[in-house]
């Protein structure tokens, strides 16, 4: 055998054109052969590869039995994480149900799965390693056998054609012993080669019949695919027709059980969606969080102060919604706190893709402020109004209707048309811009869209002249608790009374005690409604703004004895900016507040000092009396008219005294106004953005909005004005 190699490898090397010749095995086939041969390497790569990647989608462990395998499956470790959770439920929760039930169908699946793999197993991956592993390598054996022999047949021949010419030049030469020699060598290898012959014809027809075998199963090697389409396709339409009858069941036996307050569709889904959507998918003609706040506040908020302008905690908004998304009946408790309800409905307004005034009519509310003859503005109005869809139109004049009424009863809870424009009107239009500072397009608008709303709330019976039913699907009914229908009494109301503040003795104030959490933001970045400022008047007749009052006699009592000083360097107004936010640490004041604590006193012209302070301003007091280690003194609400008191009163100097708020509109303009440095609170209304928006406007004005400086919440005061 080593001197065969030897031999072949000489000739190779010494005849270079004979490795032509090892090529003459392709020549013993014919065209088809050919092709069916070219065929069988991809096959049988295609063969391992998809078995190799088919096995890697198993799940289970591939050759185990049906209850071990279904045992190992994640489906099947679901469904006992499933039956575990609702062992644990109340066997009329509607969770434990659907847990029981999910339990039910993983466990069905499961075994779905261990069928797909094992039917996969056995008609799939045994028959694909079987022709990988093979059936296949057993052909291209033999080919690389066949291709050897001729190699050897050819390597024989021509070793024999060398020993002919030998035996020839011999035989010429006369006859010896050389020419005897050269002819039993040449007899030899007609021997050999004859021998090699009959292998390479007899492997030749082997390796055709494979291949001719291959050509005749190559149909059957293609079901296999087939089968594999076949079983999934069998797999998926089990699964399926086992979750939709499991639905079937859990839709039904749910609908059955599921409590119900107005419609089975729960209220939080209602904000954000369109108003045509809503009310078609309800059947309504009024969307249902406009009529049920509605309805709500006609039984107690009509007389609340600041309906819709002192925002509700976030806490109790979100416990309103989640209430009627759950089909609660417990809403009771609601009409105790009219605020929270006014939230609900200037969130839904809000909220809205589309304001309920519409983006197509944007430019015609505009036109219709800008009308100085109130018997043009009137008709503009009514053509407007007209031009609504009907779904907008309705809810419109059920707004307004609700608007008036609130408005009738302004002697007492001070919202006046106007005040109702100011924080309702940019919750019912705005603009849709595309381009351009979005602070800015509402700020200039803003006057407009109030002016407007404060139009159609006066003139609602010329606009609106049918009557409107508030209960129109007859769905709301009065607490029966009548005592939450009442409104706590008024002790003598004022024509202005803005939100609270803490003035420090001499030195400080500051506004919205309590950080207030921001309510959902709007589907378009705009102006808080409260931050809005008052709009251009529409009649002549508002008796609501008036022009400044003289400062009260100053008053023969005198003011709060001051038990430590305090002071601070003024902060620089010549160009407003917000600053960086302090990163001091948290640490106590060097200057300790008064001991023990005093009630803070509330000065009231005709109301004697209360033994606690307002309602709200706790923690604000307590913020800055620790801050500054003075008593804080509770005044009233930010507006000049009070600062001059103020003033007056106390002798206090502005240049050292700081207006902390949390409204840019309000409460930093209004510091800006009487000359007082001012800092942001960044837990309310306003944000940092805002300020910085305002900062990169051309507008002199939108200058006084900017802060001097920004903290994080009314906390970070201590750290500051320790420095």
């Amino acid at each position: 055998m080593m001197k065969r190699q030897f031999n072949r490898m000489r000739q190779q090397l010494s005849h270079p054109n004979t490795t032509i010749r090892a090529q003459e095995a392709t020549e013993l086939l014919s065209e088809d052969l050919l092709q069916i041969e070219q065929r069988i390497e991809p096959a049988k790569r295609a063969a391992h590869s998809v078995s190799k990647r088919l096995q890697a989608c198993l799940q289970g462990q591939c050759g185990s039995e049906m209850d071990k395998r279904v045992k190992k499956l994640p489906l099947m470790a679901l469904s006992m994480a499933m039956a575990e959770s609702f062992k644990e439920l109340d066997t009329e929760s509607s969770l434990g149900k659907v847990l029981e039930m999910g339990c039910c169908i993983q466990s069905s699946l499961a075994k779905i799965v261990a069928e797909f793999e094992i039917a996969l197993e056995h008609y799939i991956l045994q028959p694909l390693n079987k022709l990988s592993e093979e059936e296949l390598p057993v052909i291209l054996k033999r080919k690389k056998t066949l291709q050897k022999l001729i190699s050897d047949w050819n390597t024989i021949k021509s070793r024999l054609n060398q020993a002919a010419k030998s035996s020839s030049n011999s035989t010429g030469a006369g006859a010896g012993p050389g020419a005897s020699s050269a002819a039993n060598k040449l007899e030899i290898l007609k021997e050999e080669e004859e021998e090699v012959k009959r292998k390479v014809e007899k492997c030749r027809d082997e390796y055709m019949a494979d291949l001719y075998h291959f050509s005749t199963k190559e149909d059957i090697y293609a079901s296999y695919f087939i089968k594999l389409l076949e079983i999934q396709a069998q797999y998926h339409r089990q699964s399926l027709e086992s979750l939709e009858s499991a639905l079937a069941e859990l839709r039904e036996s749910h609908r059955q059980t599921e409590p119900s307050f107005t419609t089975d569709i729960p209220v939080a889904g209602y904000y954000g969606v369109s108003l045509e959507t809503h009310l078609k998918s309800l059947g309504r003609e009024i969307a249902l969080p406009i009529e049920a706040c509605v309805m709500m506040l006609l039984a107690s908020g009509m007389k609340e102060e600041g309906l819709f302008r002192l925002a509700a905690g976030a806490s109790v908004l979100r416990k309103l919604k989640s209430s009627l998304a759950s089909g609660s009946n417990a809403l009771e408790e609601f009409y105790s706190d009219p605020h929270a309800v006014a939230g609900a409905l200037k969130s839904y307004l809000r909220e809205l893709p589309q304001p309920l005034m519409t983006f197509e009519l944007y430019d015609e509310w505009v036109k219709v402020a800008s009308l100085k003859d109130i018997d043009n503005r009137i008709q503009s109005l009514r053509d407007t109004c007209s031009r609504l869809p009907q779904d907008s139109y309705n809810n419109l004049r059920y707004l307004i209707k609700f608007l008036a009424k609130l408005a009738e009863h302004q002697e007492v809870n001070k919202m006046t048309p106007s005040n109702i424009a100011i924080v309702l009107g940019p919750n019912l239009l705005w603009s849709q811009q595309s381009t351009g500072d979005p602070m800015q397009l509402d700020l200039a608008s803003v006057s407009s869209i109030q002016a407007v709303v404060e139009a159609l709330i006066q003139n609602v019976d010329t606009l609106f002249p049918e009557e409107v039913d508030f209960n129109v699907s007859g769905m709301f009914m009065l607490p029966t608790n009548t005592g939450l229908c009442k409104a706590p009494p008024v002790e003598e109301p004022t024509p202005m009374t803005p939100p609270a503040s803490t003035l420090l003795d001499g030195e400080a104030t500051s506004r919205d005690p309590e950080p207030r959490s921001q309510p959902a933001s709007p589907a378009l970045p705009r102006p808080s409604p409260e931050a809005a400022g008052p709009p251009a008047p529409m009649t002549t007749d508002n008796t609501t703004r008036k022009g400044k009052r003289p400062a009260p006699a100053r008053p023969t009592m005198p003011p709060p004895p001051v038990t430590q000083p305090w002071s601070m360097a003024p902060a620089q107004t010549a160009s407003p900016k917000a600053l960086p936010r302090r990163t001091a640490p948290s640490r106590a004041p060097s200057i300790p507040p008064p001991l023990p604590p005093q009630p803070a006193p509330r000065h009231s012209r005709d109301v004697p000092p209360s033994p606690k302070p307002p309602t709200g301003t706790g923690s604000l007091t307590a913020a800055v009396e620790t801050a500054s280690g003075r008593k804080a003194l509770v005044v009233g609400k930010p507006n000049t008219y009070m600062f001059d008191c103020i003033v007056e009163r106390f002798g206090v100097d502005p240049s050292r005294t700081l207006m902390v708020g949390d409204r840019l509109e309000t409460d930093i303009l209004f510091g800006k106004n009487c000359g007082l440095a001012t800092i942001l609170t960044l837990t309310g209304v306003s944000r940092l953005e805002e300020a910085q928006a305002y900062m990169a406007s051309d507008n002199a004005a939108a200058k006084d909005l900017v802060p001097n400086y920004y903290v994080n919440s009314i906390a970070d005061l201590i750290p500051g004005l320790d420095e």
